[in-house]
């Protein structure tokens, strides 16, 4: 069975702009803004949002039920932090959320990678003991959310009668999607999740990832599916396309760089250090696999990688990552939501991608400016 190429946007809770690195170019992100962008994304035909969470961001779960009477199709991709909350608390809440939204919630599994900003949060577990954490957190909040009465008492949790009163409309629950590129991580990826997620390394390097995953899970007599995060930088031409990512990071100076690094440097995740890794904080090789730009990550944590370049370009740079088995893509542009017309427009035509009951060409309302107030303009083919 052949699955639809999936494609995601993002809502950028901490903060937005024209450039990296700088307040020129910024604008505020409110909440009339971030409904904006999701408005656009559910009217485009994004299949759903990430909303990040962290000490920088705006909270994802109050976000995300600010965004769902305001759309109609999109999806949420909404965290929940081991250590940070209960997994019987996590399990009310997004019951509740999913009826809410009429069954558009992903839970996003987030463990932290930021030793600071995790002790400023009260969890001073390190990298090994946060996953065993969440391995025991994730075997409850699904018995909950299963229907089960949870007894349970681990070396890091301990329940008594944990339950769900209310169930999801997602059976048995809203799909869990995870990241973490250690071995422990992918131990709980492959003993609890639905969707394992990388950020954008080489397809080499994905396609070693996603096969060590999926013979861990195969272990289990489990499957999983597999998505990937990254920026996307599209133009008409492909020479448009590296200047745009060029003018990105062009009031980004070497201070902001070598303290940036510094920041992430203190990080015990694996993912940002071998984000870290693929520019070395230099400027000189950003290109670090055919239209593949790591320009993002010398300023900003977390996915710090970007597909370059002309629609057709960028089109075969996704199917190349979706032969290695790569089913959603979570996409990303600055400012979000000039660049989530822009995806749509010039990339999606290109694409396989599922987006029933949105307004096409035959629309009532206008595709394209009438020419001479009379002549409709051509539908440009699609690939699906």
């Amino acid at each position: 069975m052949v699955i639809a190429m999936k494609v995601f946007w993002f809502i950028p809770t901490h903060g937005d702009g024209r450039y990296l690195g700088t307040s020129q170019g910024a604008r505020a992100v409110d909440a009339e803004y971030m409904q904006q962008i999701a408005m656009a994304a559910d009217r485009l035909g994004f299949e759903g949002v990430l909303i990040p969470t962290g000490t920088s961001c705006e909270d994802p779960w109050i976000v995300a039920s600010s965004l769902v009477p305001v759309t109609k199709r999109l999806k949420f991709l909404v965290a929940v932090r081991p250590g940070l909350m209960s997994p019987t608390l996590a399990a009310r809440m997004a019951a509740s959320l999913d009826r809410i939204s009429g069954g558009r919630l992903l839970i996003n599994v987030v463990a932290g990678g930021d030793p600071v900003e995790l002790a400023g949060d009260g969890l001073f577990l390190d990298h090994t003991e946060r996953y065993h954490l969440t391995g025991e957190f994730l075997d409850i909040w699904r018995r909950q959310l299963s229907g089960e009465s949870v007894d349970f008492e681990g070396e890091y949790l301990k329940i008594q009668g944990g339950r769900v009163i209310y169930p999801s409309i997602s059976q048995p629950y809203p799909p869990l999607w995870f990241g973490g590129s250690s071995p422990v991580a992918q131990q709980v990826a492959a003993e609890q999740v639905d969707v394992y997620l990388t950020w954008g390394e080489p397809p080499a390097d994905v396609a070693k990832k996603i096969a060590d995953v999926r013979k861990l899970a195969e272990a289990r007599g489990r499957q999983l599916r597999f998505g990937i995060r990254l920026h996307v930088i599209v133009r008409e031409t492909e020479e448009e396309a590296w200047q745009a990512a060029h003018a990105l990071i062009q009031h980004v100076d070497d201070e902001t760089i070598a303290e940036a690094q510094r920041i992430f440097a203190r990080f015990d995740s694996v993912g940002q250090k071998i984000m870290a890794k693929l520019h070395q904080g230099s400027r000189d090789r950003l290109e670090i696999s055919p239209n593949l730009w790591a320009g993002i990550g010398l300023v900003r944590g977390g996915a710090g990688t970007a597909l370059v370049g002309s629609p057709e370009i960028v089109a075969e740079r996704m199917r190349e990552y979706e032969a290695l088995g790569i089913e959603t893509f979570i996409f990303s542009g600055y400012p979000h939501l000039e660049e989530a017309y822009r995806v749509s427009e010039l990339l999606f035509p290109l694409l396989s991608l599922e987006r029933s009951g949105l307004p096409g060409p035959t629309s009532i309302s206008p595709f394209g400016e009438i020419i001479a107030n009379v002549v409709k303009p051509a539908p440009r083919a699609s690939a699906h």
